[in-house]
């Protein structure tokens, strides 16, 4: 297992109360489930060779009492096991994605595919599922249920105990190291075709009305179906591999039972045991083909899962971006909201876009940003946010940093549910009073569609700039010292509409400084000057 992959499961492990015994508990009573499927064919051989002596009936009680406590007791076991095994892995998966949630929260999504992060944060954790329950517990199980067969029938016969342990090490070991040389390359790519799928079909639906109307779709449809296709021949391939291997179980089971056969009629016939204890162990080894096909699935299932864990993994290892939070300083009311002094700004291992920026915005004063498209004032903004680090110079702010978003998302949810956004603990009243600023007269408990499809564009961007507001504090006096960042307030709105939000947005925050980034002459014209950055 690769050391990541494995330093990650122990990590997980520690997360959970009692992890580490809940997966050898885990273990153990699926050994014990596979041990009784094993116990009641052994004790079944010989109530039934003994049966044939037509003994009394008394010196069939025991095995008779053996066989029904085996056989209730494989099913009370795996109950438990399945039952105490998928609570582990359920507990592991939630805290893999909290930690996926955690580390996203702090990089940036700029390069990632959206259909492939969904993926890697879905299907891909769900992975730690595979490997608790079908990999580890499985392959340790079946393990020690091999090795205590092996020891008990070598006490009959050390020759058939010999040939089943050369029998277990076929199916466990020789067998699952062929099918996994095979099909690794399918196994392996099936994670991130799978992504890929998923990335492509969420193109095709999101963009689907463009697409038809530039005559596209066919050649997106095609790139679909190319994926499919090689999806499904990694498939076939990994199905192949898993045939090849449960026929190699098969055999080796076969070898077992057609070994012991031969062995211990010879013992029999040469007087060494008698006739009930061939029939234990000729029976024996078929009990053991269930234990057998457990590691061949475990091998494959170990490829496919450490593979998309390994994507998970790239997710968690991705280098912060930024520190959420730019430095802030106490301030008196003369001192200015935001510094910004010889900053240069760029994406982590990028050109720089901006060099030697300076600028200084006082408290309550407003700057309408202007530059031509693609210059950097994004970049710049998303820079003072913190949310990525200063390639050269520094920011200083003296209170909290808030941004409003260029065409902001709207979650299919509550009104509410949206404002929380910016604040999760926010109050009903809160949430009331910010959108009463952001001039939005909705009633919170109103749920909103996909995309906020059932607003208009005048009040999903009310409804953002409630996300803004509900981060001040909800008195009639907003802090003095806030750094309001707005992004193309008025796009995509008429006139009427922009002027309202613009007229609301500055009464509601009358003492903020406010960052306008706009190519809107209206908003140029009510800023208090004009910056062009180039």
């Amino acid at each position: 297992m690769n050391t990541r992959t494995t330093q990650l499961l122990t990590t997980l492990l520690k997360d959970v109360p009692l992890g580490r015994w809940l997966l050898v508990l885990s273990t153990v009573l699926a050994a014990c489930a596979s041990g009784a499927s094993v116990a009641l064919m052994g004790v079944s051989a010989w109530l039934l060779s003994r049966a044939a002596e037509m003994p009394p009936v008394l010196y069939l009680e025991a095995a008779a009492v053996g066989v029904r406590f085996f056989g209730i007791s494989r099913g009370v076991f795996r109950y438990a096991e399945r039952l105490i095994g998928h609570d582990l892995a359920l507990r592991m998966q939630g805290a893999l994605r909290m930690r996926v949630y955690d580390r996203l929260s702090r990089t940036t999504l700029l390069g990632r595919r959206r259909g492939d992060l969904l993926v890697r944060v879905t299907a891909d954790v769900d992975a730690v599922l595979d490997m608790v329950v079908r990999v580890i517990v499985p392959a340790c199980a079946s393990s020690l249920v091999i090795i205590g067969t092996t020891v008990l029938l070598a006490r009959f016969s050390l020759a058939s105990a010999a040939v089943l342990l050369l029998s277990a090490l076929l199916a466990a070991v020789v067998m699952p190291a062929i099918t996994k040389r095979i099909s690794k390359a399918a196994d392996s790519s099936l994670v991130p075709l799978r992504g890929q799928l998923a990335d492509r079909t969420r193109e095709l639906a999101h963009c689907a009305p463009d697409l038809v109307a530039y005559g596209a779709q066919d050649a997106i449809l095609a790139d679909v179906l190319e994926v499919d296709s090689r999806l499904r021949a990694a498939e076939r391939k990994a199905a192949w591999g898993r045939g090849l291997g449960t026929a190699g179980q098969i055999l080796a089971a076969g070898l077992a039972v057609v070994s012991a056969l031969w062995i211990g009629g010879n013992a029999v016939a040469d007087g060494r045991i008698g006739g009930r204890i061939l029939a234990v162990l000729v029976l024996t080894p078929l009990a053991l083909h269930e234990v057998f096909g457990a590691f061949t699935g475990a091998a494959q299932t170990h490829t496919r899962a450490k593979a998309a864990l390994l994507r998970v993994v790239e997710v968690l290892d991705a280098p912060q971006v930024g520190t959420g939070d730019s430095p802030t300083t106490g301030a008196s009311e003369e001192e200015p909201s935001l510094v910004i002094d010889g900053l240069t700004v760029g994406w982590p291992g990028d050109h720089p876009v901006l060099s030697d920026v300076n600028l200084t915005v006082a408290t309550g004063e407003s700057v309408a940003v202007v530059g031509r498209s693609g210059i950097g004032k994004t970049t710049l903004a998303a820079t003072i946010m913190g949310l990525i680090p200063p390639l050269a110079g520094s920011v200083t702010t003296t209170g909290r940093v808030r941004y409003l978003a260029q065409n902001a998302h709207v979650f299919a949810t509550s009104i509410s549910e949206n404002v929380r956004i910016g604040c999760k603990d926010a109050t009903k009243s809160e949430v009331v009073t910010a959108l009463d600023r952001a001039g939005l007269t909705i009633p919170p408990e109103r749920v909103v569609a996909e995309d906020g499809g059932t607003l208009s564009g005048g009040e999903a961007q009310r409804l953002a700039l409630a996300r803004v507001l509900v981060n001040h504090d909800t008195s009639e006096d907003p802090s003095a010292h806030d750094v309001l960042i707005l992004d193309e307030p008025s796009e995509h709105l008429d006139v009427e509409t922009a002027t309202a939000i613009m007229d609301d947005l500055w009464a509601s925050t009358p003492k903020a400084a406010k960052l306008v980034i706009t190519h809107d002459p209206l908003v140029m014209a009510r800023c208090d000057r004009v910056w062009d950055v180039g």
